[in-house]
């Protein structure tokens, strides 16, 4: 408040005289734009202290309960590869891979996504019972829950896909993302299996309180995959994820380690049926 009234005090200093009424009001017709902005100015500061001094301090907590408040509007944007079964029907629904790649594939063009993981087979003419789905993380970013939930929203409505047969698997940035997705949304997928990747405890930790969603991450199956000698995601971090949701009494979680391989624990991982065998051993109750 003394600032705002400052500033109209030196603005009408500046108009050439003592702050008496007439004398302010007869130069300021006279004056310079420059005095009206303070004048502008020392106003606004004037009613913003005003608004804030508005709000009581709590007698309590000896503080001012203030609110922050801002509409977002927000656009996402997913390029994807999408594989459909062979004799693909619309009267019939298929199981269905979420497959996220990691950080080396990320960008603008989609065609990178094929360089590994299930696309890389599909592209190499392998087929699958699957639908598949195979979205690109754009550049710079890393896999978003949000982004990839919607997504899937919209995979199931445009295609058959069986809603109690939905699978999750990623490698490397997409191992951390398939952990960060299937924790956070638990009721849409039968089994995950991410691969040399790690996860966020807090997630875990949050949901397993949840009274839906907590006893769906204790009965989910999930089969996870590293490499003992990984330079770039330690094992720990498989390790600790596993741990952690075993003492939370998963009892189906399993944890296969390559003693000899390093970073890439995913070449020899999607190369084996087994997985996709496991995966379709798999189904959501509704």
């Amino acid at each position: 408040m003394e600032l705002g009234l400052n500033l109209l005090m030196s603005a009408a200093s500046d108009a050439g005289g003592a702050c008496q009424p007439e004398v302010f009001v007869s130069h300021f017709r006279y004056h310079t734009m420059h005095t009206l902005k303070r004048i502008a100015l020392g106003l606004a500061v004037f009613c913003a202290a005003g608004s804030l001094l508005a709000q009581e301090v709590d007698p309590v907590l000896m503080q001012r309960k203030l609110k922050f408040e801002k509409s977002v509007t927000k656009q996402i944007s997913l390029d994807y590869l999408l594989y459909l079964p062979k004799g693909y029907q619309k009267d019939k629904t298929y199981p269905t891979i979420l497959f996220l790649h990691g950080a080396g594939e990320r960008g603008s063009d989609v065609n990178k996504v094929a360089v590994h993981g299930p696309p890389k087979l599909v592209k190499a003419g392998q087929e699958f019972p699957f639908i598949i789905v195979s979205p690109q993380c754009p550049e710079g970013q890393v896999w978003s829950v949000e982004a990839l939930n919607l997504l899937l929203d919209e995979i199931e409505k445009d295609y058959r896909v069986d809603q109690t047969r939905v699978y999750l698997t990623g490698l490397s940035m997409g191992g951390y993302g398939t952990w960060a997705l299937g924790l956070a949304y638990p009721e849409r997928f039968a089994a995950m299996a991410p691969i040399c990747g790690g996860g966020e405890s807090i997630t875990y930790l949050l949901n397993k309180r949840d009274k839906v969603r907590g006893p769906m991450i204790k009965d989910m199956p999930i089969w996870v995959f590293h490499g003992a000698k990984d330079p770039t995601v330690p094992l720990a971090e498989s390790e600790r994820m596993v741990e952690m949701l075993k003492k939370g009494g998963n009892k189906t979680i399993k944890l296969t380690v390559y003693p000899e391989a390093q970073h890439d624990s995913w070449t020899e991982t999607y190369n084996n049926p087994e997985l996709f065998e496991w995966f379709l051993k798999h189904k959501r109750e509704k």
